[in-house]
């Protein structure tokens, strides 16, 4: 199969309405060809493009910064001379100075298929910035590594921020092309917009379900990215961010499991197979100890549990990340019932909510894992008729 970057650089017919205008790139480590050339330096390396700057998401054009809230600064690329502009820095809207450089955008960015990766909110922000400005914005189009699964709670009105671009759930099951559709439709916005789609992508195929395992190397498009099974379990292990939970961050498996030092692994396991078993299908939980050498719990002995979404073991119609670390969080609050599990920190630059409510687009997780009386039933009756909407309204946008 191919990218929408190889597809570009193949084909000079859809390179064409390209002439003439200057180019920007949006793009981090992930961006690369099918042999691992940097797209940035692809492009350049096209006698028919004239690249005159490129920009950051979220942990940087060269992915070096690890965590939430840590800011890149823009620099002068040492290669090609052009200026990169952070989009997680002074600004995360590209400013009208940034936008006066380039009259196309290309966005190269691998995305995770969850609402949380702020590489969708940068996404909006560079459509509305676009539209302001009149200029035009390409998307060259990746997989949705995860698939087409559709999970969890839709985002709340009120409740946006940059890790809440707008009214989707958790596990949206659209590739960044796709969703910059949705965007511009339901958004309104009078903005220039093509997606340069890919040849080939096969979302319901196994093995991958989505990522095309065995021709395609995964690169990590953040720093704590490092895998397949990372990005099937992160649209639940993600809520870890807003918990006093380690979410593996300053191990070798970040966001692939969970635990503490004051937990018992093999109780809550024990706790969450008496509440909903069903939730537990298309992966294995194994019972883990682990010792973070950075971020939460740095330097103790955790217990914990590993979530393994691969091969043989995973099932890809049966997984469901976002309830399993539901009733992770359900079970803890079971056995302890006053255990400080919500991480009250500014996270993401909101200052006023929690964490945990920025992340699920408002209230209702929290408010289900504290009621005592409030059962596995009750969140899914909250949850499915959410994910039953958004069926119908992705439809229209699908391109595979």
């Amino acid at each position: 199969m191919r990218f929408g970057i190889d597809r570009l650089l193949a084909d000079p017919s859809l390179r064409a309405p390209l002439a003439g205008r200057r180019v920007a790139l949006l793009a981090h480590p992930a961006s690369v060809t099918r042999d691992l050339t940097h797209s940035l330096d692809a492009l350049a390396a096209c006698g028919d493009v004239r690249l005159t700057a490129a920009f950051g998401p979220q942990h940087g054009l060269r992915g070096d910064k690890q965590d939430n809230m840590v800011e890149s600064d823009n620099f002068t690329d040492p290669v090609h001379g052009i200026p990169v502009f952070s989009l997680y820095g002074e600004v995360r809207r590209p400013t009208d100075a940034m936008m006066d450089g380039f009259d196309v955008l290309l966005v190269d960015l691998q995305d995770l298929g969850c609402r949380i990766y702020t590489f969708v909110t940068t996404l909006l922000y560079v459509l509305e910035a676009a539209a302001r400005r009149r200029k035009a914005v390409w998307v060259l189009d990746r997989p949705n590594p995860v698939g087409r699964p559709i999970e969890g709670l839709t985002l709340r009105p009120g409740e946006e921020s940059f890790v809440g671009a707008g009214p989707m759930p958790m596990r949206h099951g659209l590739t960044l092309g796709e969703m910059g559709a949705w965007f511009v439709a339901t958004t309104r916005l009078d903005v220039e917009y093509r997606v340069v789609i890919m040849d080939g992508w096969a979302p319901e195929a196994a093995p991958g379900f989505g990522w095309p395992l065995g021709e395609r190397v995964w690169v990590n498009p953040s720093p704590n990215a490092p895998n397949l099974a990372m990005a099937r379990a992160y649209a639940g292990t993600v809520m870890l961010e807003g918990t006093t939970l380690s979410e593996g961050r300053g191990t070798t498996r970040p966001l692939e499991l969970f635990g503490a030092p004051d937990i018992d692994a093999r109780a809550v396991l024990a706790e969450m197979a008496r509440l909903a078993p069903q939730w537990l299908t298309g992966c294995a939980l194994r019972e883990i100890w682990f010792e973070p050498t950075f971020h939460k719990h740095v330097g103790q002995l955790c217990h914990g549990v590993h979530v393994h979404a691969e091969a043989p073991l995973y099932d890809h119609a049966a997984f469901r990340p976002w309830r399993l670390q539901a009733l992770a969080f359900k079970a803890i609050r079971a056995l302890y019932r006053d255990y400080p599990l919500w991480r009250d920190f500014p996270y993401e630059y909101e200052l006023e909510r929690l964490a945990i409510d920025v992340i699920n687009g408002g209230p209702d997780l929290r408010a289900w894992v504290d009621d005592p009386a409030a059962t596995p039933a009750d969140l899914d009756a909250l949850t499915r008729p959410d994910e039953d909407a958004w069926v119908e309204e992705r439809r229209p946008y699908l391109l595979y």
